[in-house]
């Protein structure tokens, strides 16, 4: 099996930012997609940042020019860099990687981000 965890989630005030990491663990085979999803309270899960094995990003429109996705391959682990955050971005982020041939998602970190 696969286990993945992030780490890095808080508390922030508007403006700032926050640096978040994904790390997996266990029978790693090769890791295509890596990403990142939020949901906030009382609102549908949303994509926020992917990044393929080759480099390929893709952002939601919302967070464009603010956040930043990469991936390290030797430590099997993604990061997304949050910066001029917003209440608005306030969600429990959630990692998500496609290790072969299964997608596997993480528990998820709280972020906060108060005015």
């Amino acid at each position: 099996q696969v286990h993945l965890v992030e780490s890095g989630g808080g508390l922030v005030q508007d403006g700032g930012s926050l640096r978040l990491s994904c790390a997996a663990s266990g029978s790693i085979e090769t890791i295509y997609t890596m990403g990142w999803h939020r949901q906030a309270p009382g609102k549908q899960r949303e994509l926020v940042a992917t990044i393929r094995r080759g480099g390929t990003t893709n952002y939601a429109d919302s967070v464009k020019g603010r956040f930043t996705i990469s991936r390290d391959n030797a430590k099997n682990t993604v990061y997304l860099q949050m910066n001029s955050l917003k209440p608005e971005d306030t969600a429990v982020y959630s990692c998500k990687m496609i290790v072969g041939a299964r997608l596997y998602w993480g528990q998820g970190t709280q972020v906060t981000v108060s005015s």
